[in-house]
């Protein structure tokens, strides 16, 4: 069953204005071809959104919306999922109207902006969750026609990713061998914890002391619960630390340096 959420809108003419129209009373929305488009669809600044286990993000779409008979409201949302008919996630659940302004004096452009809060205790319950989101975008015109367009842009939500990293010995000789260690691990959605990410790429990097900027000395990959493990000559002072870039689900991450003295 397509999930019709209940919308609040926000009249142009009148800002101070609204009325809750549920879907079922809706006149049928027209193709976006055929009325309202939509353009300039940005969420968080196109950023990806990457979420923890417990804290709370505001979340903001912004977008532009065009109709020839002007715009009286337009509205949008998040949805994951193959299709809307069958959408495993909606945020938020509950569409606030978008504040919109005039873009042109007789209101058949209008930018709009749109701000929530999610909470992945109880809007991300399963990693599933975790990839590409898309914007539905809406809007009145100002003969009373809706139109709305289910992918009228998208945006990644993310699972918060955590790396350590530790070389020894310290201190150490010029010349001799050392063994860096460090895990790779990601938010559980479904859990509630941490695991580890196994089979991923991260970057050994050094920064030599005074130096300002980390080189990459090998790529190694993440073994079973996240392990990682590697060796590297020590030639000089300075800081190692484990850089992981990120995969479509999981956020980047970085490591403090660990600072090895070479004597």
């Amino acid at each position: 069953m397509r999930v019709r959420a209940v919308v609040v809108l926000l009249s142009l003419a009148a800002c101070a204005s609204a009325s809750v129209v549920p879907a079922a009373a809706r006149p049928a929305a027209r193709p976006a071809s055929g009325g309202t488009t939509f353009s300039h669809v940005v969420v968080d600044g196109g950023k990806d959104v990457v979420f923890g286990l417990t804290t709370r993000r505001t979340v903001t779409i912004g977008w532009t919306a065009e109709d020839p008979d002007g715009v009286a409201a337009s509205w949008a949302y998040l949805w994951h999922g193959p299709d809307t008919d069958d959408a495993d996630g909606i945020l938020p659940l509950y569409p606030p109207a978008g504040r919109c302004a005039a873009a042109s004096a007789d209101r058949t452009t209008v930018t709009c902006e749109v701000s929530f809060v999610v909470d992945p205790a109880r809007d991300l319950r399963h990693d599933g969750l975790a990839g590409t989101w898309k914007v539905l975008a809406s809007a009145q015109d100002g003969g009373d026609d809706w139109t709305e367009t289910d992918v009228a842009g998208t945006t990644r939500l993310q699972r918060l990713a955590e790396v350590t990293v530790n070389a020894s010995p310290e201190p150490v000789k010029k010349g001799r061998t050392l063994t860096v260690t460090g895990g790779l691990t990601r938010a559980d959605w479904e859990r509630g914890g941490y695991g580890g990410y196994q089979g991923q790429s991260v970057r050994l990097q050094f920064r030599k002391k005074g130096g300002s900027a980390y080189t990459t000395l090998k790529t190694v990959r993440s073994g079973s619960r996240g392990v990682l493990r590697t060796t590297t000559v020590a030639r000089t002072d300075g800081y190692f630390r484990f850089l992981f870039p990120g995969t479509a689900t999981t956020g980047p991450a970085t490591a403090a340096g660990d600072f090895v003295d070479v004597r």
